[in-house]
C-alpha cells in the first residue's frame, strides 16, 4: 500500500518566510519594486541578526540594525527610511506583530539637496539630440512631468486627446492624478499609438499580444519593448513596455552632444517642468497637484531658482 505519511507532512509544513512575504506583497498590491526592496532588506537583517527568525527578534534588534546601517555602513536618511518601512511592513503584515517605539535608534543625517534644473534653452538643446520613441517619452516627462516610470507604464485608455490631459494611475504613493498633455505632443503620441496597434496585431496573430498590469489587467502599452519577454511573475511570453535603462542611456547621451554641463537624468526633466511653470507664473498649489506632491513643501523646494543668483542679492562685482 502507497505510505502518504511523508507527502502529507511535507503539505503540511508551512512555508518559508520569504514565501510569506511575497503573498502578502502581492495581496497588498505594492508595486514590484518596493516587493524587491522590502525582501532584499529583510534578508539582509536576518543575515546581520545570525539568521534568527524575526519572530523571535523585537524592536530593540530591528533599532540596532537601523542604527548599525546609519552609523557603520553609513547609509542616508532615505536608506535608512526604506529599511525601516521594509521592517516594520514585515512585523505588521507578514508576523502580525507591533513593534512600537526605537527609543536609541540612531538616524541617519538627512541633507538637504536641491534639485538639478534645466533652462528653458537647455531643454530644447537636449530634446533636439533625441529622436524618435526617446525624444517623446523625455517630451512626455518635461511637458507633463511625468515621472520616468510613470511615462513607461502609460497606457492607451489614459490619454485624453480632447480634453488634451493625460490621467496618471497609480502613481507614487499608489495615487492617481491629472496632468497635462503638451500640445506638441499630441501627433507623435497618435504616430507611436499606430505604431503600437500594429505591435499589437502581430503579437496576437503569432498568439501572444498581452501586456502585465497591476491587479490581473491586461491592456497595451504605448511604448512597448522591441522584443517579447518572459514575465517574472508568472512566466507568461509578453511584450512589456520598454526598460527605464533605455530612456536613461538615451539621455545620459543627449546630454553628452548638447555640450550641458550640468548633471542631467531622466528625472531633471520633470524638475524642470516644475520650476518652468512657477517661472510662468503659475500658482504653487496648481504645480503641486500636477506632480502629484502630497506636500506643498515638498514642490516649494523648485522655487530657489526663481530667485536671482544666490537668494537674489545681486553681486557687489555687478554694481562697480
Amino acid at each position: 500500500m502507497l505510505d502518504l505519511s511523508n507527502s502529507q507532512t511535507l503539505h503540511k509544513q508551512k512555508p518559508r518566510l520569504i514565501e510569506v512575504v511575497h503573498q502578502t506583497i502581492r495581496r497588498l498590491h505594492y508595486s514590484r519594486r518596493t516587493g524587491e526592496a522590502y525582501v532584499g532588506w529583510i534578508r539582509k537583517f536576518i543575515y546581520w541578526s545570525g539568521k534568527r527568525h524575526p519572530a523571535t527578534l523585537g524592536a530593540a534588534e530591528v533599532s540596532a540594525f537601523l542604527s548599525y546601517l546609519a552609523t557603520d555602513r553609513n547609509v542616508a536618511a532615505a536608506t535608512q527610511n526604506q529599511a525601516l518601512s521594509a521592517l516594520l511592513f514585515l512585523y505588521k503584515q507578514v508576523l502580525g506583530k507591533e513593534l512600537g517605539w526605537f527609543d536609541d535608534l540612531v538616524r541617519a543625517k538627512r541633507p538637504v539637496r536641491l534639485p538639478a534644473v534645466l533652462s528653458p534653452d537647455e531643454v530644447s538643446a537636449l530634446l533636439r539630440q533625441l529622436h524618435g520613441t526617446h525624444w517623446l517619452m523625455a517630451s512626455l516627462l518635461d511637458g507633463a512631468g511625468l515621472r520616468l516610470m510613470e511615462c513607461l507604464r502609460l497606457r492607451v485608455k489614459d490619454i485624453d486627446f480632447a480634453y488634451r490631459q493625460i490621467l496618471v494611475r497609480d502613481g507614487k504613493g499608489g495615487k492617481d492624478r491629472v496632468t497635462m498633455f503638451p500640445e506638441t505632443a499630441v501627433q507623435p503620441v497618435q504616430a507611436q499609438l499606430g505604431h503600437a496597434k500594429r505591435l499589437h496585431e502581430l503579437d496576437l496573430r503569432e498568439g501572444f499580444g498581452e501586456t502585465h498590469l497591476p491587479y490581473a489587467l491586461a491592456r497595451k502599452y504605448p511604448a512597448p519593448a522591441m522584443k517579447r519577454s518572459a514575465d517574472p511573475d508568472d512566466g507568461v511570453i509578453r511584450r512589456h513596455h520598454l526598460h527605464e535603462s533605455v530612456l536613461a542611456r538615451a539621455v545620459k547621451e543627449a546630454r553628452r552632444c548638447a555640450g550641458i554641463a550640468k548633471p542631467v537624468s531622466a528625472h531633471v526633466l520633470r524638475h524642470s517642468f516644475a520650476t518652468h511653470l512657477l517661472q510662468s507664473g503659475y500658482d504653487i498649489r496648481t504645480v503641486q497637484e500636477l506632480l502629484g506632491h502630497a506636500d506643498v513643501s515638498t514642490t516649494m523646494i523648485y522655487t530657489h531658482v526663481l530667485n536671482r543668483g544666490g537668494k537674489g542679492v545681486r553681486s557687489p562685482l555687478d554694481m562697480r
